[in-house]
């Protein structure tokens, strides 16, 4: 406790002697302003947000929160949540082909991206609409009106499942007067073309409409497959016949992904009490590989343990190869062409309608979404003459939710806020194995050279209700108190239709045995805050929070002779702790100042563990996990220097696994790192280890600079840096996983009229071209000896973030 202790004294000892000096440094510069610099009307401005369901700026809100505003949002091409994440210290993003999609981390905390079973951790809620599924981040977030990032629990406003936080997105809304805008955009290292157009106004008196498009077309690829055509031999078990085949190399630039997104919005305001508003989208995106990203980053030698003459290097490349021609038709799920790929395919519609009184507000948000994603994809992630592994799969999901509040704004000391929710999903999971040179004729012929099959789906039902008090008994503090009541139930099956008869003679597959679950979940999750606000400048904070998330099904695990249900089900994850901090704005609203604290323990989080000699998906629930550190963030803006924006922040998180024993070991884990074998499974205690994606410091700085040129035309330029520690990608503590310490560079330069009529930009990121991932799993097959004294590493894949591009940019708007 001392040793924390004197940490915590280090950190805020450097954070608040940062703080002082930039303190300084803006009051030299108030000083020259004093002495007869010209002043303009300038300095900051405010975001407005909707954090907690009523219009707040970020400076008010008693929440640790980033939020990016249209402007910003369009200036810097913010047009997916892996972008966003480049602009955010404490989040990160990994974009997966496997499992739920993605892995979404705030603070250290968040869901694997290996199990479609598991809902994120991190919320995603788009107008207000509960995302739970990680591949949201298919979907093609653009023209925005702002972002908000949540960090911590979030237990009251969001839907549900928020216990490491929330990215809440806000799409744009139809203007007062008739706007057309368009953009045209080429990045040149992808050879990406992007184009939007957006269409906005009134279309009667009452009623005003807004269509938004988006369609990207890339004839290159950000990483190169380096890999080489490869020999594959089948076995008809059945006959004893060998067959050679050919597995070609996948295409040498990938992912050459097709992206088209729409979205029409309706709004009817028949009345200055009632706004009606319908959203409708869809989503359409395929690309030539479905794991582009999946980049082998580190072997024992320094090649992959199945192929010598392919290295193992932090490089944007991959070695991956796709299916053998005479595959297509003979594989559940494969495309007619035998080739690899993903597609995903989505629709939405958004109902909302708000209804103000005098003194109370009622609203209501329906919402049904729907999707379908398929992959084929080389499983193991890397090429070789010796060993391959495919997999195919496709997915559908469906929701149907309807969110009821009430919001009271008397005059009086007390306010209350009542809200009811309830969700309705459906998931459908079914994917196809194909390893080991198997084959069998007497198989039906859709499933000839598959290993294995499966098939699962999980109905979910939910029930909640919300409320919140809200105290102001002297007029500069405000008291807050809510709770969130969850009733949920989750009803799953998982059956291998179909299995080789060489694995089920091993017993390491068990078909034809249906396994169902039938879950309850029920929790009671309450949170206070009190806020001390001694003058507009200032808000000053202390929270409890607690939040829940709830348990579910592995669809994507694997059934053995060994295996019982509860290898397919996991509990409820639940969060508590406090955070508390300062907000200021200083020097007549030149210079912002914020500085937060927090300390949360997470009870039964939920980790996918993937074991890579028997390519299964198990989840567990680690005991507890602890997150606590401390943030600060400024933004100066000196009327000195009109136009220019200094901002900047320094993060230190300490994540760890509080108690986690019998956690399994990570591939090739010997005896003197920590591994035993009990009851004949490997299990090691990973308690006092820290989570994965939490390196202990990050920080960013960034500038903007606005400069008039003269005939109504302004030069903007921009950059941002941001560094992040080394941390663990791998969830089991594998020390092979580690991902160094890095830096990125975005910057921009845009010359636009300055009623922005138009403007030609271009807009780089990652110039620094800094590798780094995301999340990591071994490579399929690699690996062994687990447990003993001999035990060798699996060769570790990484979830690449992108290399270096360039985008220039042109855009109009009458």
């Amino acid at each position: 406790m001392m040793s924390m202790n004197m940490n915590y004294r280090r950190l805020l000892g450097v954070v608040l002697l940062g703080s002082t000096a930039l303190a300084s440094s803006a009051a030299l510069a108030q000083a020259a302003i004093e002495q007869g610099a010209a002043v303009q009307e300038t300095g900051l401005t405010d975001i407005v947000v909707t954090a907690r369901k009523r219009a707040e700026t970020t400076q008010d809100v008693p929440v640790s929160i980033s939020a990016f505003d249209a402007k910003t949002l369009a200036a810097k091409d913010l047009t997916n949540l892996e972008k966003l994440a480049t602009q955010s210290p404490q989040f990160t993003v990994g974009r997966a082909a496997i499992g739920s999609g993605a892995q979404l981390t705030i603070r250290g905390i968040g869901s694997s991206f290996s199990s479609i079973g598991l809902e994120q951790s991190v919320a995603v809620v788009v107008d207000g609409v509960y995302y739970g599924q990680g591949r949201v981040i298919n979907e093609g977030f653009f023209d925005l009106s702002r972002v908000e990032l949540l960090k911590g629990p979030q237990a009251l406003f969001f839907g549900k499942n928020a216990t490491a936080g929330v990215v809440s997105i806000t799409t744009a809304e139809p203007t007062a007067n008739r706007e057309i805008a368009g953009k045209l955009g080429y990045e040149f290292r992808s050879r990406n073309l992007i184009g939007e157009v957006i269409a906005s106004g009134p279309l009667t008196d009452t009623l005003s409409g807004r269509v938004a498009i988006r369609g990207t077309k890339m004839f290159g690829g950000y990483f190169k497959n380096r890999s080489v055509d490869q020999p594959y031999n089948t076995t008809d078990v059945a006959t004893g016949v060998v067959t050679q085949h050919v597995a070609p190399a996948v295409d040498r630039n990938t992912p050459q992904e097709k992206e088209f997104v729409g979205r029409v919005t309706l709004k009817w305001e028949p009345t200055d009490a009632l706004t009606a508003t319908l959203k409708s989208s869809v989503t359409r995106t395929s690309n030539n590989n479905g794991s582009w990203n999946f980049v082998t980053f580190r072997c024992l030698n320094g090649t992959a343990q199945f192929n010598a003459s392919q290295p193992c290097r932090r490089a944007f490349n991959i070695y991956q190869n796709a299916f053998p021609d005479e595959f297509a038709g003979k594989v559940p799920f494969l495309n007619d062409d035998g080739d690899v790929g993903s597609q995903y395919r989505s629709f939405s519609v958004t109902g909302s309608v708000n209804y103000e009184l005098d003194d109370i507000t009622f609203t209501n948000v329906a919402n049904f979404n729907s999707n379908r994603s398929s992959y084929q994809i080389d499983g193991k992630w890397y090429s070789s003459p010796a060993i391959e592994s495919w997999g195919t799969e496709r997915t559908t999901f469906r929701a149907f939710s309807d969110e009821f509040r009430m919001l009271t704004s008397f005059d009086g000391p007390l306010n209350v806020m009542l809200g009811a929710y309830y969700q309705k999903t459906r998931r459908e999971y079914g994917s196809s194995g194909i390893r080991l040179g198997h084959e069998n004729s007497a198989a039906p012929a859709q499933y000839r050279y598959a290993t294995i099959v499966k098939d699962s789906a999980t109905d979910g039902e939910t029930i909640a209700g919300f409320g919140q008090a809200i105290m102001k008994l002297i007029p500069k503090v405000e008291l807050t108190a809510g709770v969130r009541y969850t009733h949920e139930t989750k009803d799953s099956y998982f059956i291998q239709p179909y299995a080789h008869p060489g694995p089920v003679a091993a017993g390491s597959v068990l078909p034809n045995v249906r396994v169902t679950a039938d879950q309850t979940f029920t929790n009671w999750s309450p949170e206070a805050t009190a806020t001390y606000k001694p003058n507009r400048d200032i808000t000053l904070y202390v929270a409890y929070k607690t939040a829940y998330k709830s348990g579910g099904f592995s669809n994507s695990g694997i059934l053995s002779r060994a295996s019982t249900v509860r290898d397919f089900t996991f509990e409820q994850e639940k969060a508590k702790g406090f955070e508390g901090g300062i907000k200021t704005t200083l020097l007549d609203r030149q210079l912002r100042w914020n500085l937060g604290i927090y300390r949360y323990t997470f009870t039964n989080l939920q980790v996918d563990f993937y074991n890579a000699a028997i390519i299964a998906f198990t989840t567990y629930n680690a005991g507890a996990a602890r997150t606590q550190g401390v943030e600060s963030d400024f933004e100066f803006a000196p009327r000195a220097m009109p136009g220019l924006t200094l901002r900047g922040s320094l993060n230190y998180n300490k994540a760890r696994y509080k108690n986690f024993p019998g956690a399994p070991c990570y591939t090739g884990q010997t005896i003197g790192g920590g591994c035993t074998i009990v009851a004949g499974i490997p299990r090691q205690d990973l308690s006092g280890t820290p989570t994965a994606m939490a390196p202990k410091w990050t920080g960013t700085f960034g500038t903007n600079y606005d400069i008039p040129v003269g005939g109504g035309m302004e030069l903007s330029l921009s950059a941002d840096g941001r560094y992040s520690a080394s941390y663990l990608t791998n969830v089991f503590g594998n020390p092979f996983s580690r991902q160094r310490d890095y830096v990125t560079l975005d910057a921009g330069v845009r010359l636009h009229s300055e009623d922005d009529r138009w403007g030609i930009a271009l807009i780089g990121k990652n110039l620094t071209n800094s590798f780094y991932v995301t999340g990591s799993t071994d490579a399929t097959l690699t690996g062994g000896g687990t447990g003993t004294a001999a035990g060798r590493l699996g060769d570790q894949v990484g979830l690449a973030a992108l290399p270096r591009t360039v985008t220039l940019q042109l855009s109009v708007k009458y």
